[in-house]
């Protein structure tokens, strides 16, 4: 496996401030990113890859370290976490294409976030770090293509809360991508996802370490954290899958529980996961992009009135959508329902359902079901 190491790039400074969707103004913002293979002569071959909620920029190859992350960099982020799909031959060829993936604004992984330095206080921003969109992120990613001198991507690339992103980019910078591969995603909030994004934000500040977001880093709400995750995951992965993978994991008892005693692999296997997440992420951040998710508007953001007005932008792309049978995250219905909004507005898009036990997190963990459609698509004509 090809070892890979995270760069940094300073999209804002005082001179060229990122001024957000809020009207907020940051002077000072870096975005940490990979790439991987080679950027062609005519600068034709790019791909941007946007990770999901809790992902980072190491997409692919080994990172056996990330610059100021410490322990928070733990083994399981060491291989990429789309390893299988980005590489040479793989559904994401990189002896083709030139791949990109960035850390979100406001992310844990050496991109500008909560935890960040602030240069006005010299502490961690905790709780004055500024509300963010969808938007600010593309933005900020944006401004990144345009530091390395990619006017026009060959393909945007986004699975789960990555595909929001995807289609926000593409309706707002319509110019600036010739294909759009939108995988588990939709193009509006449910009522299902805002009940659940509740839960999770919730969770985190009824941790009483939460502190308003101004909390210890050595003491973080690693509680509500945790209990967060728990809500999240079990929208990820299917239940029998779930139930496969708890039979090896069990946890007798848990230091967070006083009386009530687990009873089954299942109730130890979620706490095994969220005990993982909170070594590895921020609650501050989860928070952010959280907030993110539940106030996208795809045509509020785009400047329209409606969705299929922000699609009329986008005639002359080409969309791939993926949706995987088993998601309870982002249904079936909602991919459907992205392909009319499509068809609508006149652009070309075409739609491959993917048959699978394993529920959202598919497209993590079953390259097999997307390689060929995902590769055609990609190296297929213009």
């Amino acid at each position: 496996m090809e070892t890979v190491e995270t760069q940094f790039q300073r999209i804002a400074t005082v001179e060229q401030p990122l001024t957000l969707l809020s009207g907020e103004t940051m002077t000072d913002v870096l975005i940490a990113y990979e790439t991987y293979g080679e950027l062609n002569a005519g600068k034709s071959n790019a791909i941007l890859v946007f990770h999901a909620l809790s992902g980072s920029q190491h997409a692919a190859g080994f990172n056996p370290a990330v610059e100021g992350l410490g322990s928070r960099w733990t083994a399981e982020c060491k291989t990429g976490w789309w390893d299988d799909f980005v590489g040479p031959g793989k559904a994401i060829d990189t002896d083709r294409f030139f791949v990109i993936c960035a850390n979100y604004l406001g992310g844990c992984y050496g991109s500008t976030g909560p935890g960040s330095t602030d240069p006005e206080t010299g502490r961690p921003y905790g709780s004055r770090f500024p509300a963010i969109a969808i938007s600010d992120i593309v933005d900020s990613q944006v401004r990144l293509l345009d530091a390395l001198g990619l006017g026009r991507l060959h393909a945007v690339v986004g699975a789960s809360l990555g595909g929001v992103l995807s289609l926000d980019l593409a309706t707002r910078y319509p110019g600036r991508v010739k294909r759009v591969v939108p995988i588990a995603t939709g193009s509006s909030v449910t009522p299902l996802q805002r009940i659940h994004n509740f839960e999770l934000a919730f969770a985190i500040e009824a941790d009483p370490r939460f502190k308003g977001g101004d909390y210890d880093p050595e003491d973080p709400p690693a509680r509500g954290l945790a209990v967060a995750r728990m809500i999240g995951h079990k929208t990820y992965v299917s239940l029998s899958a779930m139930q496969e993978r708890a039979r090896t994991e069990f946890i007798s008892k848990s230091d967070n529980l006083e009386w009530y005693q687990l009873s089954s692999t299942l109730e130890s296997y979620m706490l095994h996961q969220s005990q993982k997440f909170t070594q590895r992420f921020d609650a501050n951040t989860y928070l952010r992009i959280i907030n993110a998710w539940q106030r996208f508007d795809l045509a509020q953001e785009a400047g329209c009135d409606t969705i299929e007005q922000a699609f009329e932008r986008c005639v002359g792309q080409r969309y791939h959508i993926f949706s995987i049978d088993s998601d309870v995250c982002f249904y079936p219905e909602e991919q459907g329902q992205l392909a009319e909004q499509l068809k609508a507005a006149g652009v070309e898009a075409t739609r491959i359902t993917v048959h699978s036990e394993k529920g959202h997190d598919a497209f993590l963990l079953e390259p097999i079901l997307f390689e060929p459609y995902l590769k055609a698509f990609l190296e297929n004509g213009d």
